[in-house]
């Protein structure tokens, strides 16, 4: 365990957890964190950035004439923005010819899930570390505001003061389908943020959400003003992909996975095959017929679909539209603001934009990876690396109180509300009853023992009999501890109180903390020097989960 103090911030502990020893992790992801033989045919560089940052940057390629383009357009999404001045010097520095470590995440509601400042202060991590090399790098977060599921964006957990989670979201709507950088915040609004600040208390963080979510904005620049807020003293330039000149930029890309579509069908189906052969997941199921890109319909981000002969069809069947190449074709190169990529073209998009020198990420973003990289292949000439996101579990004081009450620790927290309901009351047995479980356990033991010993010198065809028995004998008073525990849980109503408090804390949802609850609350509990404190617990080259004690 390691202890952090930085600024006069309130100290921290923080230790590893292995993601091995953490629920529904893929095959896939945690042989990428080992980087075992089976991935690196998939990922061509290691998840740790300073085995190879120096090789990745010396071949870079970036256009000077993009970069040009792509830094008006950051210096006007922060004059939007009200950015700090850290950020304008990322800016000028990036303009000047620095690369970048990238990120991104939808745009939640108040901010989203607790990872995705996670994300942001990765990038941060990473970047510092780059330039410290002599490689100037900064920080850049990708708000992905073309996403269409507003049901994925438009809600925040957050807990209340009995410790249960309540979900706060915006009745906001826009045209079905349509990007949610479209969706505009009406008076609507201004009753969610009232919750949120009773849920949260007044500070200077729901004075921050106040000033942000305003009627008049809309999810995307709401989530822009916020980060530019928490992230001030960070530097982390903010890129909101909806803005139409990014589109004309990309506009060479885009004709290319059009150009390329039966190609790059082939070898993302292909890499799935080669995925599922190594024993791995597909992230993205792809067909012959899959095309990387949306285009608007009737306003409404609407896939396209390769079909016979050179053609495209555009929209679901009965609403379908079919036109040859060519026609799409020039629709790109006219209005190129009415395309976007799908999951797997848009880091090849990012990393056209911008001179990626890493993305960092959570699980799914390295699974997509695995299959995008033939995309970059194809588009780009080379693969930017992933590398993976700090992630965490923050353990506030009552629940440390807990955990130390009946001797448990995090990972055992991660089991369904109603078992780790009996492991507390277990925890909690009277102390006589405890202590005579324990004396048979041990009195058990050394007898099973002594008996083997002596089967052994009589007839050895006996001592796997003895252990069968034994292990029948070991069930059944696991049983009846099983009983009792039960017998007590149902006995003592504030065992069940415990068990609701520390999964609703630690495991909401049966997920991990980090996915369940809004940023926003710790945040507005322990101030912005949170994030000091958060981001001293991070080693770049430690890949565990970190169990972080407040």
């Amino acid at each position: 365990m390691v202890q952090f103090d930085r600024g006069g911030a309130v100290p921290v502990k923080a230790h590893c957890l292995p993601f091995a020893q953490i629920p529904h992790q893929t095959r896939l992801f945690l042989d990428y964190l080992a980087h075992a033989p089976s991935v690196q045919s998939f990922y061509p560089r290691s998840p740790s950035i300073s085995e190879w940052l120096q090789q990745e940057a010396s071949t870079l390629p970036y256009e000077d004439s993009r970069r040009q383009r792509v830094a008006e357009i950051l210096q006007r999404q922060s004059d939007a923005c009200n950015a700090s001045p850290k950020i304008r010097e990322n800016i000028a520095r990036f303009r000047k010819g620095a690369v970048a470590v990238v990120t991104g995440q939808q745009v939640g509601l108040f901010g989203g899930p607790t990872f995705s400042l996670y994300k942001a202060l990765t990038a941060v991590k990473l970047a510092e570390q780059a330039t410290q090399t002599g490689i100037d790098t900064v920080p850049v977060f990708w708000l992905a505001s073309y996403d269409h599921d507003l049901a994925e964006v438009n809600h925040v957990a957050l807990p209340s003061a009995e410790g249960t989670l309540k979900t706060l979201s915006t009745p906001s709507q826009g045209i079905v389908g349509a990007p949610v950088s479209t969706v505009r915040l009406g008076e609507e609004i201004l009753p969610v943020l009232e919750e949120a600040a009773g849920l949260l208390g007044e500070s200077e963080i729901t004075a921050i959400l106040r000033d942000s979510y305003k009627p008049g904005e809309t999810l995307s620049t709401a989530f822009a003003r916020f980060y530019c807020h928490l992230l001030a003293d960070w530097g982390v330039i903010l890129l909101d992909a909806s803005d139409p000149e990014l589109h004309r930029i990309a506009q060479p890309v885009y004709q290319a996975a059009v150009e390329q579509a039966g190609e790059l069908a082939e070898k993302l189906v292909a890499r799935g095959e080669q995925l599922e052969s190594a024993g791995y997941h597909q992230q993205v199921k792809v067909t012959a017929s899959s095309v990387l890109l949306f285009t608007l319909q009737k306003e409404a981000r609407t896939a396209i679909q390769r079909a016979s002969y050179g053609k495209f069809v555009i929209g679901a069947e009965g609403s379908a539209e079919t036109i040859p190449e060519s026609e799409l074709l020039a629709r790109i190169a006219s209005h190129p603001e009415q395309f976007s990529p799908n999951v797997l073209l848009r880091p090849v998009i990012e990393d056209y934009l911008l001179p990626t020198l890493a993305y960092t990420g959570g699980a799914a973003e390295v699974a997509y990876f695995g299959q995008a990289a033939v995309v970059y292949e194809a588009l780009l000439g080379r693969v930017t690396p992933i590398v993976p996101r700090f992630s965490a579990t923050l353990v506030e004081p009552k629940a440390q109180r807990l955990l130390e009450r009946y001797a448990i620790t995090v990972p055992e927290i991660f089991e369904a509300p109603e078992k780790l309901k009996q492991q507390l009351a277990a925890k909690s047995l009277p102390q006589g009853l405890q202590a005579a479980f324990e004396q048979a356990d041990i009195s058990f033991a050394t007898h099973i023992a002594r008996i083997q010993e002596e089967l052994a010198k009589l007839d050895r065809t006996l001592v796997d009999a003895a252990q069968t028995a034994a292990s029948k004998m070991q069930h059944q008073m696991e049983k009846l501890r099983t009983q009792a525990a039960r017998a007590e849980g149902q006995k003592e109503e504030v065992i069940a109180r415990h068990a609701e408090t520390l999964s609703h804390a630690l495991y909401p949802g049966k997920g991990l903390q980090e996915r369940g609850i809004g940023g926003i609350y710790f945040l507005a509990k322990y101030g912005l020097e949170l994030l000091t404190q958060i981001y001293s617990a991070m080693n770049s080259d430690c890949h565990d989960h970190q169990i972080v004690e407040l």
